[in-house]
Protein backbone atom coordinates (compact mmCIF):
# COMPACT_ATOMS: atom_id res chain seq x y z
CA UNK A 1 0.00 0.00 0.00
CA UNK A 2 2.68 2.45 1.21
CA UNK A 3 4.22 1.53 -2.30
CA UNK A 4 1.51 2.56 -4.40
CA UNK A 5 1.01 5.48 -2.85
CA UNK A 6 4.64 6.22 -3.35
CA UNK A 7 4.27 5.23 -7.35
CA UNK A 8 1.02 7.75 -7.45
CA UNK A 9 2.51 10.71 -5.83
CA UNK A 10 5.81 10.59 -8.04
CA UNK A 11 3.39 10.43 -11.73
CA UNK A 12 1.49 13.17 -10.42
CA UNK A 13 5.00 15.39 -9.25
CA UNK A 14 5.80 14.51 -13.39
CA UNK A 15 2.31 15.85 -14.49
CA UNK A 16 3.20 18.86 -12.77
CA UNK A 17 6.97 19.43 -14.06
CA UNK A 18 5.64 18.47 -17.45
CA UNK A 19 2.15 19.58 -18.73
CA UNK A 20 0.72 17.32 -20.87
CA UNK A 21 1.24 18.74 -24.70
CA UNK A 22 4.31 20.62 -24.22
CA UNK A 23 6.92 17.93 -24.47
CA UNK A 24 7.33 19.15 -28.19
CA UNK A 25 6.78 22.45 -27.62
CA UNK A 26 9.95 25.17 -27.66
CA UNK A 27 10.98 27.18 -24.31
CA UNK A 28 9.10 30.10 -23.00
CA UNK A 29 12.45 31.65 -23.01
CA UNK A 30 12.87 30.66 -26.84
CA UNK A 31 9.74 32.12 -28.02
CA UNK A 32 10.30 35.52 -26.36
CA UNK A 33 13.41 35.66 -28.12
CA UNK A 34 12.19 35.48 -31.12
CA UNK A 35 9.75 37.96 -31.14
CA UNK A 36 12.09 40.12 -30.12
CA UNK A 37 14.04 39.32 -33.18
CA UNK A 38 10.74 40.20 -35.03
CA UNK A 39 10.20 43.40 -33.58
CA UNK A 40 13.50 44.60 -33.69
CA UNK A 41 13.75 43.68 -37.83
CA UNK A 42 10.00 45.47 -38.02
CA UNK A 43 11.56 48.20 -36.26
CA UNK A 44 14.79 48.30 -38.43
CA UNK A 45 12.52 48.12 -41.50
CA UNK A 46 10.29 51.10 -40.54
CA UNK A 47 14.09 53.30 -39.15
CA UNK A 48 14.78 52.58 -43.06
CA UNK A 49 11.74 53.44 -44.53
CA UNK A 50 11.96 56.56 -42.90
CA UNK A 51 15.74 57.50 -42.93
CA UNK A 52 15.05 56.94 -47.46
CA UNK A 53 11.89 59.35 -46.89
CA UNK A 54 13.55 61.76 -44.66
CA UNK A 55 16.78 61.84 -47.42
CA UNK A 56 14.04 61.83 -50.15
CA UNK A 57 12.89 65.45 -48.89
CA UNK A 58 16.46 66.80 -47.96
CA UNK A 59 17.32 66.46 -51.40
CA UNK A 60 13.78 67.89 -52.47
CA UNK A 61 14.89 70.55 -49.77
CA UNK A 62 17.97 71.16 -51.46
CA UNK A 63 16.69 71.09 -55.16
CA UNK A 64 14.33 74.14 -54.68
CA UNK A 65 16.98 75.71 -52.46
CA UNK A 66 19.41 75.72 -55.13
CA UNK A 67 16.69 76.63 -57.62
CA UNK A 68 16.02 79.74 -55.13
CA UNK A 69 19.30 80.70 -54.89
CA UNK A 70 20.09 80.25 -58.62
CA UNK A 71 16.82 82.74 -59.28
CA UNK A 72 18.73 85.03 -56.53
CA UNK A 73 21.25 85.27 -58.61
CA UNK A 74 19.53 85.64 -61.91
CA UNK A 75 18.03 88.68 -60.09
CA UNK A 76 20.82 89.92 -58.21
CA UNK A 77 22.54 90.10 -62.16
CA UNK A 78 19.37 91.53 -63.72
CA UNK A 79 19.35 94.29 -61.04
CA UNK A 80 22.69 94.96 -62.06
CA UNK A 81 22.56 94.97 -65.51
CA UNK A 82 19.60 97.78 -64.95
CA UNK A 83 21.87 99.61 -62.67
CA UNK A 84 24.68 99.58 -65.28
CA UNK A 85 22.92 100.65 -68.42
CA UNK A 86 20.96 103.18 -66.59
CA UNK A 87 24.08 104.52 -65.03
CA UNK A 88 25.68 104.56 -68.70
CA UNK A 89 22.33 106.16 -69.76
CA UNK A 90 22.34 108.82 -67.45
CA UNK A 91 26.72 109.08 -68.23
CA UNK A 92 25.04 109.44 -71.91
CA UNK A 93 22.60 111.82 -71.39
CA UNK A 94 25.07 114.27 -69.41
CA UNK A 95 28.17 113.64 -71.61
CA UNK A 96 25.89 114.44 -74.87
CA UNK A 97 23.36 116.77 -73.46
CA UNK A 98 23.98 119.66 -75.61
CA UNK A 99 23.57 117.56 -79.04
CA UNK A 100 19.81 118.67 -79.68
CA UNK A 101 20.78 122.33 -79.06
CA UNK A 102 23.85 121.85 -81.68
CA UNK A 103 22.33 120.22 -84.28
CA UNK A 104 19.44 122.96 -84.24
CA UNK A 105 23.01 125.56 -84.72
CA UNK A 106 24.73 123.79 -87.13
CA UNK A 107 21.99 125.21 -90.15
CA UNK A 108 22.66 128.54 -88.79
CA UNK A 109 26.13 128.67 -88.53
CA UNK A 110 26.31 126.69 -92.38
CA UNK A 111 24.91 130.30 -93.28
CA UNK A 112 27.16 132.24 -91.87
CA UNK A 113 30.10 130.57 -93.49
CA UNK A 114 28.55 130.49 -97.10
CA UNK A 115 27.75 134.16 -96.29
CA UNK A 116 31.20 135.25 -95.41
CA UNK A 117 32.52 133.67 -98.65
CA UNK A 118 30.68 136.61 -100.53
CA UNK A 119 32.90 139.29 -101.86
CA UNK A 120 32.59 142.45 -100.33
CA UNK A 121 32.78 145.31 -103.06
CA UNK A 122 32.04 148.02 -100.86
CA UNK A 123 33.02 149.49 -97.34
CA UNK A 124 29.70 148.92 -95.84
CA UNK A 125 29.14 145.03 -97.20
CA UNK A 126 32.50 144.47 -95.28
CA UNK A 127 31.44 145.64 -92.55
CA UNK A 128 28.32 143.63 -92.08
CA UNK A 129 30.89 140.69 -93.12
CA UNK A 130 32.78 141.50 -89.96
CA UNK A 131 29.77 141.66 -87.61
CA UNK A 132 28.72 138.24 -88.92
CA UNK A 133 31.69 137.14 -88.72
CA UNK A 134 32.14 138.08 -84.79
CA UNK A 135 28.40 136.13 -84.87
CA UNK A 136 29.91 133.21 -86.37
CA UNK A 137 33.00 132.98 -84.20
CA UNK A 138 31.05 133.23 -81.00
CA UNK A 139 28.52 130.75 -82.45
CA UNK A 140 31.77 128.39 -82.91
CA UNK A 141 33.20 129.39 -79.42
CA UNK A 142 29.85 128.15 -77.54
CA UNK A 143 29.85 125.13 -79.24
CA UNK A 144 32.94 123.95 -78.55
CA UNK A 145 32.54 124.97 -75.16
CA UNK A 146 30.12 121.92 -74.94
CA UNK A 147 32.73 119.75 -76.38
CA UNK A 148 31.99 120.01 -80.10
CA UNK A 149 34.69 120.77 -83.22
CA UNK A 150 34.59 120.27 -86.54
CA UNK A 151 36.12 117.43 -88.62
CA UNK A 152 39.10 118.12 -90.40
CA UNK A 153 38.58 116.91 -94.30
CA UNK A 154 40.47 118.49 -96.91
CA UNK A 155 43.98 116.83 -97.42
CA UNK A 156 43.31 113.84 -95.23
CA UNK A 157 42.53 110.36 -96.09
CA UNK A 158 38.86 109.51 -96.79
CA UNK A 159 37.39 107.65 -93.40
CA UNK A 160 33.48 106.83 -93.98
CA UNK A 161 33.03 107.50 -89.95
CA UNK A 162 33.51 111.01 -90.46
CA UNK A 163 33.32 111.68 -94.17
CA UNK A 164 30.13 111.02 -96.49
CA UNK A 165 31.32 110.79 -100.17
CA UNK A 166 28.92 112.70 -102.67
CA UNK A 167 31.28 112.99 -104.93
CA UNK A 168 34.29 111.15 -106.70
CA UNK A 169 37.34 112.57 -109.13
CA UNK A 170 40.85 112.48 -110.48
CA UNK A 171 43.29 114.64 -109.54
CA UNK A 172 47.02 114.11 -109.90
CA UNK A 173 47.76 116.66 -107.12
CA UNK A 174 45.78 114.10 -104.49
CA UNK A 175 46.85 111.16 -103.44
CA UNK A 176 43.85 108.27 -103.74
CA UNK A 177 41.24 108.13 -101.51
CA UNK A 178 42.12 111.54 -99.99
CA UNK A 179 39.35 114.24 -99.70
CA UNK A 180 39.94 116.93 -102.46
CA UNK A 181 37.03 119.23 -101.61
CA UNK A 182 34.59 119.74 -98.77
CA UNK A 183 31.12 120.89 -99.16
CA UNK A 184 29.84 120.98 -95.85
CA UNK A 185 31.23 120.54 -92.79
CA UNK A 186 31.17 117.86 -89.95
CA UNK A 187 31.07 117.68 -86.54
CA UNK A 188 31.59 115.91 -83.48
CA UNK A 189 30.51 116.15 -80.12
CA UNK A 190 33.39 114.51 -77.46
CA UNK A 191 33.67 111.36 -79.22
CA UNK A 192 30.45 110.71 -80.92
CA UNK A 193 30.42 112.08 -84.24
CA UNK A 194 26.94 114.09 -84.82
CA UNK A 195 27.39 114.93 -88.20
CA UNK A 196 29.70 113.65 -91.10
CA UNK A 197 31.68 116.22 -93.36
CA UNK A 198 30.38 116.39 -97.16
CA UNK A 199 32.92 116.02 -99.38
CA UNK A 200 34.86 115.16 -102.30
CA UNK A 201 37.40 112.30 -103.07
CA UNK A 202 40.10 111.76 -105.38
CA UNK A 203 39.82 108.13 -106.80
Amino acid sequence: MAEEKETLHQDLKEEINEPEGTENEAPVEEVFAEAEVSEAIANRENADAELTAANEKIAELEGKLEEAENRIYRLQADFENSRRRARLDLEASEKYRAQSLIMDLLPAIDNFERALHMEADNEQVKSILQGMEMVYRGLLEAIKKEGAEQIEAVGNEFDPHLHQAVMQVEDEDFKSNVVVEEFQKGYKLKDRVIRPSMVKVNQ
